[in-house]
């Protein structure tokens, strides 16, 4: 027939082109129109009966078994017999005049008699020889006159072949006449009633209707009245096939546009889908009461309740099979399809020659077309990108419209299969939810608070909604489901730099350029989507020397995206896929926030190639841009907002922030996790030295050159401050050591002495001694160092030498002791700034006893005067005064100490006494005199006193050792009980120290004292040292003529007799000692007067009494 040869162009085209439905009010006119056309028809002799209708009969064997072969112009439906109890029971009373009220209100009704068939039959046979007579297209002729005169394209149609209609549904659209538009609506209506009116239908999907047991298609063997149950079963079938589930039914290709196109056609109005319609009935009256049928209003409505609780079962199923097929063919959604048409056309969606016919029509194909065109800038119309959010947010409610993931999903959903992982990466892709978040269901419910209170400034729908519910992952104001559905999402979005829409916007120009990208829905092989990323940050780091950089936009979003990734290992494709193992390995307990990272670069060493060459490509790249670490900034927020909020807003990658954080890890506004966070930057940085930043830039050639075979950073600074160290004392013209790397190298130095975990070696050798004696004591601030020293005498050997070392190097630069320059800083910023670095220590014992001096300084002052007293190798400036002196006089000494130990302050108790014996050199003398003077106001600075006189101080000095303030008053009470001490060691100490007294007043503070004014009136010409002003004072308290203070005059005589017990004590050992005693002693000048007039009377006694002997005669004499 005509009207079979264009019906399938008009099916196709009456779903997406329709937009009323006829509203029960209004179905009068339609019902008339086509109540005329009968009309027509019964005077011509009334529809033919299907047996002189060989088409029909053909399709439908026994059609007209129940009508009469004539009809009369006025037969109604009514007044058959087998009607008449249902319409009664069922139909208004004014609509049984109208066969097409009558046939709607039966065909719609559950409730009607289901054993009566021959009812059935009836209704059945009317609908078919009415949409099969070819003079309803006369009435389409009459009722659209003015619509076709209007419309070119169908007045050109040729009449009588039933071109015509189809040409009208073509353009519905476009007609303007109401009553023409329901015309054809109504006809809609009536062919979709059953399978077996659908012109073609049959035929076409006659073998896989009994493949799959989908019913009969002879009348008679299956109930009429289908309802499009076999429609429907086929649709479960192409499903099935679809989804490649076992055992599925391959139906034939034009059986599949058959099944496609009803489906296409039904999707204006659900009363067209017949088995949704019965399937979901009551469900659209619960929850879609208001929504008017036409324009797939009510399947969206459906679509949104489909998982609610309330919802049946069937009517549950019914949609997802209606959902599946408009994933295969858009247009299957009358909505999308028509809301889309001119923006598929306009970026050319549905043209791509190299794509087949059932891929171009995919909905996926149809998303990500114009996605791309709307990443691209270009403009989509506002109805289609609001029916795209719909379909996007369908296809992420359920997976299992999405065939790919079906099909690759049914293993072990345990462990995801590589296959299942690109689907769902597809499937995000079409879904695009990076761009509005609402599109994922579960997250906007999930997170609905969160945006509410974190997030409420930014416009709703906003792509920045994502990123700022990232900005707050980790804390206070997340909740748990937010996260979890967050990371979910998260965790595909990372592996495709497409489906952030912002970091896309900004860099697609960059990643074109620099990464050799395609368009937003294309793939290359040899750029997947994960690898671009990692392109763009390799660029986001390069200087401007090496070119090729980002522009800023793209840098700062690059930027971003490190930070956020940063906070889970999932979110970084790379390190997830490259360091599976190792995870699995050595970080399974570590579940916080975090700690997966931290626990992969503590075991850097440990972990295979390729997950410690990943894992130290990211934790270099933190050194450069700490901001990285965004939980790690936000511990430290109070203390970058109190000291380095300028350096936090004005950093450009270059390692400032986490100096700066450094540097102030022990203010008051450091939390302890910040604490943590930065100590364990620190010692991850000790294992390359590439892994700090400021360090590699200032330092990369001089360590290729002078350290080239050294990865780790202690190693690569201890070799640079050697070669520093070696050109300085060798004094060459030019160092090795660029200014630059020096100056970095300083600051590395000055931040591994605050930790003693930054320098493994000696934490190694101490780790034992720590759990010992310093157990209690927290890591940082060298706390762990300082406690060690002061029980120097309690460490294991192999750390007792490590400690030493440390000392040595520590008093030579004292800006690498710590704990001086932490608790000194005030002063030396008082008392030093004109100070260079190594002359901080001195100058701040010039200054120990002013004033103005922090009492806490002043005890570390004299701590470290305590070090240095106990060994000359301490005391640089000492060493290198008394080069010549110590090989000199105390080589014994040295010949018995090994390499390692340390003195005990035997080397200077030596120069000492031969200070005492004023037989060093005038640099060296200066020296002892400075170390006498500090230690004869506390004798704690004399190692040796200290060391032999602990207990008789204890027992003969209690209240002078306990003061706070030591003013030589220990060293005054063991002088004035000198005949009390038991202990020989300590006597020979104390007579040491009146021997040493003797040659300078200055080494004896209490005598000095009491004599200050009598020195200035009689002694101020004569120069200290030598014991001169002490000979001053001895020969005014001699000379009666001179009147001295009482004190100094009590304290000198008090001096004479110590001098005197100590010369009965100690007598001299040799003439050389006796004649040193005679030099040091304040008496020397009469001493030396009365050996020389004793030496001059015997000489004049020999002169005289050699007359008076007996004289030799001068013959003996000439003998």
């Amino acid at each position: 027939m005509a009207d079979c040869i264009r019906v399938p162009l008009l099916l196709l085209l009456m779903c997406i082109l329709s937009s009323v439905h006829p509203i029960r009010g209004d179905r009068v006119g339609a019902d008339m129109i086509v109540a005329n056309a009968e009309k027509q028809q019964n005077l011509a002799g009334g529809p033919a009966p299907a047996a002189l209708n060989p088409a029909a009969a053909e399709r439908n064997p026994g059609a007209g078994a129940s009508l009469p072969r004539r009809r009369s112009a006025g037969w109604k439906l009514a007044e058959e017999a087998v009607c008449r109890e249902d319409l009664t029971r069922l139909c208004p009373k004014h609509s049984w005049n109208n066969n097409l009220a009558v046939l709607e209100c039966l065909q719609d009704k559950k409730e009607v008699n289901q054993n009566i068939s021959s009812l059935f039959q009836l209704l059945w046979n009317y609908k078919l020889n009415l949409t099969t007579d070819p003079k309803f297209e006369s009435v389409a002729v009459e009722v659209c006159k003015t619509t076709i005169s209007e419309i070119k394209e169908c007045a050109a149609e040729e009449l009588g072949k039933g071109y015509l209609v189809s040409c009208l549904v073509d353009h519905r659209s476009n007609i303007s006449d109401y009553q023409c538009n329901q015309y054809i609506t109504k006809m809609t209506s009536i062919v979709f009633s059953d399978y077996q009116l659908i012109c073609g239908f049959t035929e076409k999907c006659r073998d896989d209707i009994n493949a799959l047991r989908c019913g009969s298609i002879s009348t008679g063997e299956k109930d009429i009245h289908s309802q499009g149950e076999v429609i429907a079963c086929l649709e479960k079938g192409l499903v099935r096939e679809a989804e490649e589930q076992p055992g599925a039914h391959a139906i034939k290709d034009e059986c599949k546009k058959a099944i496609m196109r009803v489906a296409e056609l039904s999707s204006d109005d659900f009363h067209l889908d017949r088995y949704l319609y019965f399937a979901c009935r009551e469900d659209r009256e619960r929850f879609c009461e208001n929504t008017l049928a036409g324009e797939g209003r009510v399947y969206k409505c459906l679509f949104n309740h489909k998982f609610e609780e309330a919802m049946s079962e069937r009517c549950r199923e019914a949609l997802t099979t209606r959902q599946k097929l408009i994933a295969q063919d858009y247009k299957v959604s009358y909505s999308l399809a028509r809301a889309c048409k001119s923006d598929l056309r306009k970026y050319r969606c549905s043209v791509d020659t190299n794509m087949p016919r059932a891929r171009e029509a995919r909905l996926s194909y149809l998303l990500l077309c114009l996605e791309s065109a709307v990443h691209r800038g270009r403009v989509v119309s506002g109805e289609c990108q609001g029916e795209m959010m719909d379909y996007r947010r369908m296809l992420m409610e359920d997976f299992s419209l999405s065939p790919e993931i079906v099909l690759v999903g049914r293993g072990d959903m345990g462990a995801i299969d590589p296959n299942c992982q690109r689907a769902l990466q597809t499937l995000i892709q079409e879904a695009d939810p990076g761009a509005d978040y609402r599109i994922d269901r579960a997250l906007n419910e999930a997170c609905e608070s969160v945006i509410q209170t974190a997030c409420k400034h930014i416009r709703n729908g906003d792509p920045m909604i994502l990123s700022c519910l990232m900005e707050h992952l980790y804390t206070e104001k997340m909740v748990e489901d937010c996260e979890h559905r967050l990371l979910e999402l998260q965790y595909f979005i990372a592996r495709d730099w497409k489906l952030d829409p912002i970091l896309y916007k900004k860099c697609q120009g960059d990643a074109a350029r620099l990464c050799h990208t395609h368009g937003w829905n294309e793939t290359s092989e040899m750029m997947p989507p994960g690898a671009i990323f990692s392109c763009l940050y390799r660029h986001a780091y390069r200087s401007v020397e090496q070119g090729r950089r980002l522009s800023r936009d793209c840098k700062v979003e690059v930027q971003r995206i490190l930070h956020q990734r940063a906070l889970d290992v999932k979110l970084d494709p790379e390190l997830q896929r490259r360091c599976m193992t190792d995870l699995g390995k050595w970080c399974s307990e570590k579940t916080e926030a975090g700690q997966e990272l931290e626990c992969l670069q503590d075991h850097l060493e440990d972990l295979v190639s390729d997950c410690r060459d990943v894992v130290g490509n990211l934790t270099e790249l933190e050194s450069e841009d700490i901001q990285i670490e965004a939980l790690l900034m936000r511990a430290c927020e109070p203390v970058i907002q109190a000291h380095c909020h300028e350096v936090a807003d004005n950093q450009i990658d270059t390692g400032d922030l986490m100096e700066c954080l450094v540097q102030n890890k022990h203010q008051k506004e450091m939390n302890e996790k910040c604490a943590v966070g930065v100590t364990h930057f620190q010692l991850i940085q000790i294992k390359d030295f590439r892994f700090s930043y400021k360090f590699k830039t200032a330092c990369k050639e001089d360590v290729l050159k002078l350290c080239p075979n050294i990865k780790k950073k202690v190693d690569v600074v201890i070799c640079l401050s050697t070669t520093v160290r070696n050109d300085t004392l060798q004094e060459v013209k030019e160092q090795r050591v660029s200014v630059k790397c020096r100056k970095q190298l300083r600051v590395e130095e000055v931040e591994m002495s605050e930790d003693i975990r930054l320098e493994p070696e000696l934490y190694d050798s101490c780790k034992q001694d720590i759990t010992k004696l310093c157990q209690n004591v927290a890591f940082g601030n060298a706390q762990v160092i300082e406690c060690l020293k002061e029980n120097k005498r309690h460490l294991s050997s192999r750390c007792h030498q490590r400690i030493f070392k440390l000392q040595e190097v520590e008093m030579v630069d004292p800006e690498l002791d710590y704990q001086l320059m932490r608790v000194c800083k005030h002063m030396i910023r008082r008392f030093c700034t004109e100070s260079e670095g190594k002359n901080v220590l001195q100058c701040l014992k010039q200054n120990k006893n002013s004033e103005l001096m922090d009492p806490k300084c002043k005890q570390m002052i004299t701590k470290r005067q305590i070090t240095q007293n106990t060994d000359y190798r301490l005391n640089p400036v000492l060493r290198k005064a008394c080069k010549a002196d110590i090989p000199k006089f105390c080589q014994s000494i040295l010949n018995k100490a090994t390499a390692d130990s340390e003195l005990e302050g035997q080397v200077i108790s030596c120069l000492k006494l031969k200070y005492a014996d004023q037989r060093l050199s005038s640099d060296c003398e200066d020296q002892i005199r400075v170390i006498l003077q500090e230690s004869a106001l506390d004798y704690r600075l004399d190692p040796q006193l200290q060391l032999h006189c602990t207990q008789e101080i204890s027992r003969l000095c209690p209240e002078e050792a306990a003061a706070q303030e030591q003013t030589g008053q220990v060293e005054e009470c063991l002088k004035v009980n000198l005949l009390k001490i038991k202990q020989e060691g300590c006597k020979k100490e104390v007579l040491n120290m009146l021997k040493e007294s003797k040659a300078d007043i200055f080494v004896d503070p209490v005598l000095h004292t009491a004599c200050a004014l009598d020195i200035k009136h009689h002694c101020a010409a004569i120069p200290p040292g030598r014991g001169r002003q002490m000979s001053c004072l001895m020969e005014a308290l001699q000379d009666k003529r001179v009147r001295l203070q009482p004190e100094c005059k009590k304290r000198l005589q008090d001096r004479i007799d110590m001098w005197s017990y100590a010369a009965k004590a100690a007598p001299a050992e040799g003439f050389s000692d006796l004649a040193a005693q005679v030099l040091t002693s304040p008496s020397k000048n009469y001493i030396l007067t009365v050996i020389g007039t004793g030496v001059a009377l015997l000489f004049l006694m020999g002169l005289l009494c050699g007359r008076f002997t007996k004289r030799v005669t001068q013959e003996l004499k000439d003998r």
